[in-house]
């Protein structure tokens, strides 16, 4: 058997809470990106790209209250190629114990023309900001922003400039998810033979899921001789996303009969970060998704079952506890106890602090009393139920009541407690979703249009929890907000009121006072 121990390392960047966040709809509070943060340095991940400090205060007090917390993870923070970037970059992650300054700025014909710089100027600017950011830090990450569509003989011009000014660390991203597999490996093989000082620096490959091979052409760059994976978990990300976190861990570790390269991750963590990444930023996670999508484990022809009940292997290629997935599906009700929701939700996953099991309790109790039967998926949704009030919310739901059928009027009688005070108001609509959306509306004036109203019924029976998502958008912004409940309405009103609060957050995030917001190229993946 061989030895692991032995075999090359592939770091693992996690960029979740910066490359991920700035998926549309997808922000996430400062308590949640603590959280996530935490996750990821529990379970391995090498290097945390905590956010890009100078977007924002918010962004600022998050990447410093990140690295202060971290334990073992690099934090890493993202910086524009001048000098007021790196400096804000560098007063919040200096706090770290293991800092790390990521400065990009885009190389090719299209990007160069955004700076409007000429190929000479652009390879000082390089060169003077990659000097000043390895003069405030030993730890310097750099990127040619859209590398793939930069001249090759540009490329290892620049690349070589960054190396020589201190960067120990070079990032070469498919901006765009243009690429193929086999031109990612030959990027990466043609930089490693041509730039002088290659030898010395770890290359980074980030890779965008356009044409649906970030995964392939992550790791085709790793054969190619690329020590470091940038990637998110879910495969959140701008577009069409980035890397999946999930997918290149777990086919490194199941293909390493032909990719004999190991990582630092414990994959039995995956499966709990996957759930609370998806429930903090509205993005459910698709059925079909590879690794952790809900059928990733499900058989249903009559053949792969029967293969299954005889070999598990027969049509699966890993375990489920291979990523921290529960293979019982035990029914828990009225009567279970703390002790016995505790023990399930880890087996799902889920630790939790006795102040949180708390608060779960009462609404598994809540829950179970609505339910006859409450199962696994029932208990996830509880988990990920993001329409749950928060004491710092701007609005939370108190009391809905809706009067609807086939005879009208069809009202919604509603209180919702703004900024700690309680207003409620009656309101009509064409149903009972649109009559209590009508209420919100009447009692927290908006503009916000409504792009998406989605529901989907967590288990089987009618007395299934209904899962809401709302995506809400507004001058640009967008925000989800989702929420469970065994009442369809109420679960609507809850999701429609997180992504209210969501946008709020966004609107404090775009405040005046910030000159990244009018820059066209935030992105340096």
């Amino acid at each position: 058997m061989t030895d692991k121990t032995t075999q090359p390392r592939v770091l693992i960047f996690d960029t979740t809470l910066r490359d991920g966040e700035q998926s549309p709809g997808a922000t996430m509070t400062h308590a949640e990106k603590l959280e996530i943060a935490a996750l990821l340095d529990d379970m391995g991940v090498d290097i945390i790209e905590a956010g890009f400090p100078i977007a924002s205060e918010g962004d600022f007090a998050a990447v410093r209250d990140i690295a202060r917390q971290a334990k073992t993870s690099v934090i890493c923070g993202l910086a524009r190629a001048n000098f007021k970037d790196i400096d804000r970059c560098w007063e919040a992650v200096k706090h770290a114990r293991r800092p790390r300054i990521h400065t990009f700025i885009g190389t090719s014909p299209l990007h160069r023309a955004i700076p409007n710089l000429d190929m000479d100027q652009m390879a000082e600017r390089i060169h003077d900001t990659v000097t000043h950011a390895r003069n405030l830090c030993d730890n310097i990450q750099w990127s040619p922003m859209d590398a793939t569509r930069t001249e090759h003989d540009y490329l290892c011009r620049v690349v070589e400039i960054a190396i020589r000014a201190g960067a120990s660390t070079i990032n070469i991203p498919d901006t765009v998810g243009y690429t193929v597999p086999r031109e990612s490996a030959a990027l990466i093989a043609m930089l490693l033979n041509r730039v002088p000082g290659a030898d010395t620096v770890t290359f980074a490959t980030h890779c965008h899921n356009d044409l649906g091979m970030a995964t392939a052409n992550a790791l085709a760059a790793v054969e190619a001789g690329a020590r470091q994976i940038e990637c998110t978990i879910n495969g959140l990300g701008e577009r069409a996303g980035n890397t999946a976190l999930e997918e290149v861990v777990m086919a490194l570790k199941v293909r390493n009969d032909i990719m004999p390269f190991r990582t630092g991750v414990d994959s039995t963590k995956i499966m709990n970060i996957s759930r609370k990444v998806a429930t903090v930023s509205g993005f459910a996670v698709q059925f079909n998704k590879a690794i952790v999508g809900k059928n990733a484990f499900a058989h249903e022809s009559g053949i792969h079952q029967d293969g299954m009940l005889k070999n598990a292997e027969t049509f699966e290629i890993m375990r489920p506890t291979d990523i921290g997935l529960s293979e019982t599906n035990l029914v828990m009700g009225k009567h279970s106890g703390r002790a016995a929701l505790r023990s399930k939700l880890r087996e799902l996953g889920f630790e939790l602090a006795d102040n949180q099991l708390a608060d779960v309790f009462v609404r598994f109790k809540a829950l179970a009393d609505a339910k006859k039967e409450v199962y696994d998926d029932d208990l996830i949704a509880l988990m990920q139920d993001s329409g749950t009030s928060e004491k710092h919310d701007t609005l939370q739901v108190k009391r809905l009541r809706v009067v609807c059928g086939t005879e009208g009027p069809r009202e919604a009688e509603l209180t919702l407690t703004i900024e700690g005070v309680d207003h409620s108001i009656d309101a009509t609509g064409d149903g009972p979703v649109d009559a209590a959306f009508n209420a919100v509306k009447m009692l927290y004036p908006n503009r916000a249009q409504l792009q998406l109203y989605q529901v989907s019924a967590v288990t089987e029976g009618t007395d299934a929890q209904a899962t809401v998502t709302v995506r809400l958008e507004e001058d640009g912004r967008i925000s989800t907000g989702q929420s469970a409940d065994t009442d369809t309405v109420v679960a609507s009103v809850k999701a429609y009121v997180n992504a209210l609060n969501r946008l709020i957050v966004r609107r404090t995030k775009s405040a005046p006072g910030s000159d990244v917001k009018s820059v066209n190229y935030r992105d340096a993946s």
